[in-house]
């Protein structure tokens, strides 16, 4: 039987207005309190209710409601008790008027119907059975042993965008049962992929609990990428496996965190796609799932009318001008390190997080400002996605120190390069001047130099989960999303891809190669340039999703990794491999402050004569061709990246190095061409200032 409290005045005393959520009570202020079975303090921000009641379920009991006592600044709180790990629970508004704030049965209470209970903002895990949400009540016990944060420096990094589900539905190898699960993702074969292509962080696509919209469940589609948060704290259930889902929510937790110790076991960083910039409660015709009957007007932004002000496209937008809002990102980031040992973030449409009173962009915003204070936050990898579609919304380049920013410009320079030009050159017309792409090689300095960083804060990415994959990259000129059930009007349609004369799949033979050969461009400038790689799953094995550029509904094979090992496949795996090697080589061979501290003696650029670049070589729209040594004076190795961007075999003068008793001969060692004669021709001779042929539309890597 469960007892109620008994004293709501010795409740007042022992009850607390902080930590928000469920918490243990402060023992020494009233123990006979507190030492009944199961006490909790329960604290809730709710300024929009007169009155708040806790409804709540312990295991294998019925239904009660206690009515929290206390307000201070419009936090709810009061000592409940009989509220065991594994209860369930959720807020409503309490009657008015008095009574006791005991807890007693409630008689009225049905879950089986609508929901009637609005979640816990700090909830640390959500039942759902069918329509019905309630929070769960949690223990956080787990088993860490030794494990250790790897703690990779970002100048190593090499980072693999990852979805939970999609990354192992399809695999063989993987028993079915784990496929598609927090287990499945840590699986030794699994990590072995991961550690032979040389990654070093997983970036997860949202683990949070999510909801999918109520379009798609009209059209009997699921939110896939899972960008549509409901609970901060709360890990998504459905990527466990069934007999975790069954065991109950604590069974969900440990699975994601043993995923989390194996992975970092094998030296593999985890970080999380984190969705901090709205809620699954949509628009203001939405549900009232949590934070809408809780507080409104605080969590979400209003324009001066008391409209939702929308800077994220999906309805609301949560106003991180409130330090409401502030503290509740800050706590649930927080809880990830510390409970879950996560190793960074990436923040998806960061800027909204970034915005002040006025609605304006701050780089020194309190919500940046309190990560960089903070001792747990501020020594984790963070990642922003620094647009959102808002006024002002693109602001790559201008977080502060600590960030990194999606570099957007890399993405759009090297596609352009190597894929709209080459199109363009294809059909008559002209491309693009090598300088756009040798800035984004090193670095996009000048793109970051203003707020205080390096090179290294530029995470380059040709592709990421939204958009096209590399292989359709070079296989579509046009976005092919019919099966989004949205009239293929949804996803981007600038693209700047290049089928390579015929839409989708080829068997001709030129076609097959031509394309190839634009993907081992792509990958060889993603892993050779300056900054920090990111690889999205799937384009190491020449991934398709058939055109679709926007399958955040696909929860099915269009989407889901084919680890089909065909001929293309175990191809496109070698070279990515051989890449990664290659820049983990050359890095381990420059001192510690290199590339950050790069300068006009560390990267040095010469046209194909072998001659410095000149101002008018920069600007001269049909060079397409560079010479880039890259790599410290003093260290062991230098680099040599030789690109040929025409569509033209070309002799490449290869440069004369200054060194200490001045100009002299050195000899260069091809380590890898993107070209056909890769496998002829590597570990080939050549020394400086003689000629070496390039194929067109190639790019050479040599040592020296």
């Amino acid at each position: 039987m469960v007892m109620p409290i008994l004293d709501p005045a010795a409740a007042l005393d022992a009850s607390r207005p902080r930590p928000l959520g469920l918490s243990e009570p402060q023992p020494d202020l009233f123990d006979a309190v507190t030492q009944q079975t199961n006490n909790v303090n329960v604290a809730v921000f709710a300024p929009d209710l007169e009155r708040v009641e806790v409804a709540y379920q312990a295991p294998g009991d019925g239904w009660r409601v206690h009515t929290l006592p206390n307000l201070e600044d419009g936090v709810h709180f009061g000592i409940v008790s009989g509220m065991p790990p594994g209860t369930r629970y959720g807020f409503r508004a309490a009657p008015s008027g008095g009574g006791l704030p005991m807890s007693v049965p409630a008689l009225d209470f049905d879950d089986d119907g609508e929901q009637s209970l609005l979640l816990d903002p700090y909830g640390r895990a959500v039942d759902q059975r069918g329509e019905f949400l309630t929070s769960v009540h949690m223990a956080t016990d787990f088993d860490w042993g030794d494990d250790a944060p790897p703690r990779t420096p970002m100048r190593t990094s090499v980072i693999y965008e990852a979805h939970v589900r999609g990354q192992t539905m399809l695999h063989p190898d993987i028993p079915e049962h784990l496929r598609g699960t927090y287990a499945g993702m840590a699986h030794p074969v699994m990590i072995q992929h991961l550690t032979e292509l040389g990654i070093t962080a997983v970036e997860l696509l949202p683990i949070h609990f999510h909801l999918d919209e109520s379009h798609l469940q009209d059209l009997g589609m699921t939110n896939y990428w899972g960008y549509n948060t409901a609970a901060f704290f709360a890990p998504h259930a459905d990527y466990a496996t069934e007999a975790a889902r069954n065991a109950g929510p604590h069974a969900v937790q440990d699975e994601l965190k043993g995923m989390i110790k194996l992975l970092h076991a094998a030296g593999i960083e985890v970080i999380l796609d984190v969705v901090y910039n709205h809620t699954a409660e949509a628009g203001p015709d939405g549900p009232a799932l949590s934070f809408r009957g809780l507080a409104e007007d605080r969590y979400y932004r209003h324009d001066a009318h008391g409209r939702y002000l929308d800077t994220t496209g999906c309805g609301n937008t949560l106003d991180f001008s409130d330090p409401v809002v502030v503290d509740l990102t800050l706590d649930s980031l927080r809880y990830w390190v510390n409970e879950f040992h996560v190793d960074g973030f990436r923040f998806d449409l960061a800027v909204t997080l970034c915005r002040d009173a006025g609605n304006q962009f701050d780089p020194r915003h309190p919500f940046l400002r309190a990560i960089e204070e903070d001792p747990v936050l501020s020594v984790v990898k963070l990642i922003s996605e620094p647009w959102d579609v808002g006024y002002g919304g693109w602001q790559t380049g201008r977080f502060p120190p600590g960030w990194s920013d999606w570099n957007d410009h890399f993405r759009d320079g090297v596609r352009r390069f190597w894929l709209s030009d080459r199109a363009a050159m294809e059909a008559g017309g002209q491309g693009g001047s090598i300088a756009s792409l040798a800035e984004i090689m090193a670095g996009s300095a000048n793109l970051f130099a203003s707020s205080g960083r390096t090179r290294l804060a530029s995470v380059n990415f040709v592709t990421a989960h939204d958009g096209f994959t590399l292989k359709d990259l070079v296989s579509y000129d046009r976005k092919h999303n019919e099966a989004n059930g949205e009239q293929n009007r949804d996803g981007h349609g600038d693209n700047r891809s290049y089928n390579h004369g015929f839409e989708g799949r080829s068997e001709d033979e030129a076609i097959v190669a031509a394309r190839a050969l634009s993907i081992r461009n792509l990958m060889a400038t993603l892993l050779l340039s300056i900054g920090v790689p990111m690889i999205t799953a799937g384009d190491e094995l020449g991934r398709t999703q058939q055109g679709n550029n926007n399958a955040y509904c696909q929860d099915n094979p269009t989407a889901w990794l084919d680890w089909s090992r065909t001929s293309e496949a175990n191809a496109m795996f070698r070279t990515t491999q051989e890449l990664v090697k290659l820049r983990r080589w050359f890095l381990r061979h420059q001192p510690e402050n290199f590339p950050a501290k790069a300068n006009d003696a560390s990267l040095q650029w010469f046209d194909d004569k072998g001659k410095r670049m000149t101002p008018a070589r920069w600007n001269d729209p049909s060079v397409r061709s560079v010479q880039l040594l890259m790599g410290a004076e003093d260290s062991e190795v230098r680099g040599l990246i030789v690109v040929n961007g025409s569509n033209q075999d070309m002799k490449m003068v290869l440069p004369e190095i200054l060194s200490e008793t001045g100009i002299g001969k050195r000899m260069f060692e091809l380590r890898f061409t993107t070209s056909v004669l890769h496998e002829r021709r590597k570990g080939a001779l050549v020394a400086s200032g003689e000629r070496d042929i390039l194929q067109a539309n190639t790019i050479n890597i040599y040592r020296t």
